[in-house]
């Protein structure tokens, strides 16, 4: 990502004008959904955090350009304020005098919330006065509002005129996600139509279908494809004045690479209501007054197939009217075959998002936009201006200056045979293939690479690995160096089989063993005493991170665990965070929320050690990390690594997972 963020500025001491997405839905005054709210929480946090003062805008509904009491947020600066558990002052809508006064006002780690920005008539109109009143409002002005970015509004486009301006969290990650499928997708690329009308998208289908390998419709789009290809459509919806437009279309498309995809079977409905009359038919044989509601089953098989292939997976819009039971089955088998089938997977629009919700997927996404017209434009290749407003970064990639470490945790896995046999074959595919810049002799990889095998098989591979530069390490051991601890393992023993590196803290441990913080504390302490790097394991479970205690765990755990280690020791030290609710579940921790805890972390070492201990320690992310997401995790700027489980155990994935980390670094 090319723009600037709010962590490559100084915002201490700054009054923050930040422009957030709070259209959330109200019934009588009252919140009916606050994801949207709590979805802004870090990027207000860290604001706040930095010795920031904040001044938030929104909009809420359509009131047209005037005062409208159905429309004012001051609910939602009350909501915010009990999400944030401090006061948010609401600033009224008034002359601009009391308004710039009630601003200057907030001091830092204070808040307001300004009234709807749609009150005032030069909000839509990008009217200069009104982005210049918003401009005095504060110092720094920060877009973290992606859904109203495709909208050149004085709140979203005019005020960087005057500010400089960042992208919030939310910002970053929607860019990130949206515009690594779009710009440099993985192929083979499967994007996935939907909705209701064809003529909406023709400029997504356009755009997409130039880098795709497949392209599959559904919804009311594709009766409108499946007219335009002379089939019967009974009394389906379809935009009948658009055919000629969609063969051209299609026609088109063929030309190139990209396969195009139609329901092969359709449900149909006898009238437009839940409880219709409804039956399964092929695609060409929708019975005359009867509508096709949703794809059928036969469709949703053919494209689990093309999903189990794909490595890049766009949805864009429903595949059927979802709200209703009856005529949900497709979009919901739909979203949960993508969700299995390994690929990564960007949903981008409200309804599309609601889909893979209900199926109870929504989680197992690579990144799910709520963005609606902002992604659909994106998505189009369009420029959008709440973006193009932000200001750019000097450098578009900034290198990490850590090593980077690859390291494999087999856990109880492979007899010594096994072991043997994987790390030869490793180490020839390691010259030939997956570091060809190392072959010439000279070069260093920049990268290390660690086997942390079972107690029995280090010895055998401490002869295997004696000329390679792959690193050995252990799983575990006791603090003792020696004594009568009947079946443990101690430091000395771990040197003699030529370990240089123990995983300590492994969640695994404290589950099932019960291994506490003080004697996990006591390991660290232990291994660094005997010249062996601890690799110290920490993370939350998923209700822990539900009520939102991630940090105050982690940063828990680290305090108990690295207690007594000094500053220079820890520099030198592995840290691996790993969220129990991933570690082979085969759900990871999108890319960019590992890497926001991670920094959060950092900033936590630095407090409690120092800037230079924070630059220089190595954070490892780990659990369910796969050869799909290791591009994606490793371009994290505070992420240098990974503990990987499963993945590690198949040479083949080990090695593409080392090909994935190298090709970034």
């Amino acid at each position: 990502m090319t723009k600037k963020t709010i962590r490559d500025v100084e915002l201490k001491g700054k009054r923050i004008l930040l422009r957030a997405e709070f259209n959330v839905p109200m019934k009588d005054g009252v919140i009916t959904n606050d994801s949207r709210i709590q979805a802004e929480l870090s990027t207000i946090r860290y604001i706040l955090e930095q010795g920031a003062g904040l001044v938030i805008m929104t909009h809420l509904g359509r009131p047209k350009g005037k005062p409208s009491p159905e429309f004012s947020v001051e609910p939602v600066a009350a909501h915010l304020s009990k999400l944030l558990g401090q006061p948010v002052q609401f600033i009224p809508y008034g002359d601009p005098r009391s308004i710039q006064q009630a601003a200057k006002k907030i001091k830092p780690g204070e808040v307001a919330l300004l009234e709807n920005v749609r009150f005032w008539e030069g909000e839509e109109k990008n009217d200069p006065d009104f982005s210049r009143l918003l401009a005095s409002l504060g110092d720094i002005y920060v877009n973290d509002a992606f859904g109203a970015a495709h909208r050149a509004h004085g709140s979203t486009m005019g005020v960087g005129y005057y500010l400089p301006a960042l992208a919030g969290f939310l910002m970053e990650k929607e860019m990130i996600a949206l515009g690594s499928v779009v710009d440099a997708p993985k192929h083979p690329l499967v994007v996935v139509m939907g909705g209701s009308k064809v003529s909406d998208k023709m400029g997504v289908i356009e755009n997409l279908a130039a880098k795709a390998d497949y392209m599959l419709f559904g919804g009311a789009m594709a009766n409108t494809l499946l007219a335009a290809q002379g089939k019967d459509m009974g009394a389906s919806k379809i935009e009948s004045d658009k055919l000629d437009i969609a063969r051209e279309m299609m026609a088109a498309v063929a030309k190139g690479k990209c396969k195009l995809v139609f329901p092969v079977d359709l449900v149909v409905a006898d009238a437009f209501a839940e409880d219709a009359n409804h039956k399964v038919v092929d695609a060409d044989k929708v019975p005359k007054d009867w509508m096709a509601l949703d794809i059928g089953p036969a469709t949703v098989a053919e494209w689990t197939e093309i999903f189990n292939q794909a490595a890049t997976i766009i949805w864009n819009g429903p595949l059927g009217v979802y709200e209703m039971k009856a005529f949900a089955q497709g979009s919901s088998g739909v979203a949960r075959a993508m969700a299995e089938s390994g690929a990564m997977t960007v949903v981008g629009g409200g309804d599309a998002v609601a889909a893979a919700e209900q199926a109870g997927v929504g989680d197992r996404m690579a990144h799910l936009s709520t963005g609606g017209g902002a992604s659909l434009e994106l998505l189009e290749g369009k420029k959008l201006p709440g973006i193009q407003i932000l200001a750019e970064k000097e450098e578009a990639y900034v290198h990490k200056v850590r090593k980077a470490l690859l390291a494999a945790n087999w856990k109880m896995y492979k007899t010594q045979e096994d072991a043997r046999g994987f790390v030869n074959q490793l180490e020839k595919q390691l010259v030939s293939q997956l570091l060809p810049s190392a072959a010439a002799g000279t070069a260093t990889p920049p990268l290390e690479l660690l086997i942390c095998a079972p107690f029995t098989a280090l010895p055998g591979l401490k002869d295997a690995l004696r000329s390679s530069r792959i690193q050995l390490g252990a799983q575990n051991m006791h603090p003792q160096a020696q004594g009568a601890y009947t079946g443990e393992i101690s430091p000395l023993m771990l040197q003699d089989a030529g370990c240089t590196y123990v995983i300590l803290g492994h969640s695994e441990r404290r589950r099932i063993f019960d291994e506490k913080d003080a004697f996990i504390n006591e390991k660290v302490l232990s291994a660094l005493n005997f010249g062996l790097t601890p690799i110290f394991c920490f993370g939350e479970t998923l209700e822990e991170r539900k009520a939102g205690h991630t940090l105050k765990v982690c940063s828990a755990q680290l305090a108990a665990g690295l207690a007594g280690v000094s500053a220079e020791a820890l520099a030198a030290m592995v840290l691996a965070y790993e969220p129990v609710w991933a570690i082979g579940t085969g759900v990871s921790a999108k890319a960019v929320d590992a890497q926001e805890t991670i920094r959060v972390l950092r900033k936590w070492i630095a407090a409690t050690y120092d800037e230079s201990v924070a630059r220089s320690v190595r954070i490892l992310y780990g659990g369910s990390v796969k050869p799909e997401n290791i591009v994606e995790l490793m371009r994290q700027a505070d992420i240098d690594g990974m503990l990987i489980g499963a993945a590690s155990l198949d040479l083949d994935s080990f090695g593409r997972i080392i090909k994935g980390a190298y090709s970034v670094l």
